[in-house]
């Protein structure tokens, strides 16, 4: 039997006991080729080597591909290129979405692109104006410096069909020195009904605002100290509707990445009373206007769903159900 699953994932430790030790600080800072040449060194496969694994796993790609990728000439942005990317980074060993996630948002084509610039905050909502009159008036100077490693967003759908609560855990990376906080952005879609901030964890509420008339909030979480480069922050927080007041929302929820985030997982979980006829995952790439994918998700036993999106963003990704008629 021929196994083509490549080398196992190595720790931090590992990595440093090999002679490798940048590995571990290039999968967490970039840049994209610098990792990439730092993992196949540590994996001490040649370029024909790693071809002929990928072959194994049903993938086609040129040793001169390689060879560009991994000196910066070129890098993989083609949906093929990114199906390749992930199997390579099985076949190196390294985490999953390690390597991609270290790509961020594609690289403008034609004689006439210009260098992009970062997202705004508010680009990816329908209200961009009511969200950015928002974030007028919370501090968001910390956003930017904070890197997306993990993202596990938890819906709780009352009998009703409303939504009951939101549970919220990031892991997050001080890219720069100094960020102090993360700016929350929320809105409904019924009318005169916001959450509150309950059951936070690593953090404590700092100012909140909210556009009554638009269904939106925005609120700072504030970390218990100002975080140095490098360093790791796992937060919790919850999203809570008083009872009674659940809000019907348009039967999905979303999750708007402006920065690449490298794992996010979302669950909506169902009353065993009031199921749904189907559910389906989505993702909305930044600058599309309709969804780019689709996936239909069976519920469990529990009357639950799940998603799991690798390397994704910027763009928008969540699941939709609908009742039965």
């Amino acid at each position: 039997m021929t196994n083509a699953a490549g080398r196992p994932n190595l720790s931090v430790d590992e990595l440093d006991s090999t002679g490798h030790g940048s590995l571990a600080q290039l999968l967490t800072t970039g840049p994209f080729p610098e990792a990439l040449r730092a993992a196949i060194k540590a994996s001490r496969l040649s370029l024909d080597r790693i071809q002929h694994r990928l072959a194994l796993r049903g993938v086609t790609i040129s040793v001169a591909t390689l060879s560009y990728w991994q000196s910066g000439r070129r890098r993989p942005e083609r949906p093929e290129s990114l199906e390749a990317l992930r199997h390579l980074e099985t076949v190196l060993g390294v985490p999953q979405a390690g390597l991609s996630a270290l790509l961020g948002p594609p690289r403008p084509r034609g004689r006439r692109s210009r260098p992009t610039t970062m997202m705004p905050i508010d680009a990816l909502w329908a209200r961009r104006e009511r969200v950015a009159n928002l974030l007028t008036k919370v501090d968001t100077s910390s956003d930017v410096k904070l890197g997306r490693i993990s993202q596990h967003d938890r819906i709780e759908i009352a009998a009703d069909g409303g939504q009951r609560s939101v549970w919220v855990r990031q892991i997050l990376r001080a890219e720069q020195d100094g960020p102090d906080r993360w700016a929350l952005v929320f809105e409904t879609e019924q009318a005169n009904v916001l959450p509150q901030v309950v059951n936070l964890r690593n953090c404590h509420l700092g100012r909140v605002v909210e556009d009554t008339e638009a269904n939106i909030m925005a609120a700072e979480m504030m970390f218990d100290r100002p975080l140095s480069r490098g360093e790791t922050i796992i937060m919790e927080y919850e999203l809570l509707f008083a009872e009674g007041h659940y809000p019907a929302g348009n039967n999905s929820f979303t999750r708007k990445f402006r920065l690449p985030v490298r794992e996010y997982v979302i669950e909506v979980r169902f009353d065993q009373s009031n199921l749904p006829a189907r559910c389906q995952q989505f993702s909305v790439p930044a600058g599309d206007d309709t969804p780019s994918r689709r996936r239909n998700l069976a519920l469990d036993a529990a009357g639950g769903v799940h998603a799991v999106a690798l390397g994704f963003g910027p763009g928008v990704f969540g699941i939709r159900w609908e009742w039965p008629k």
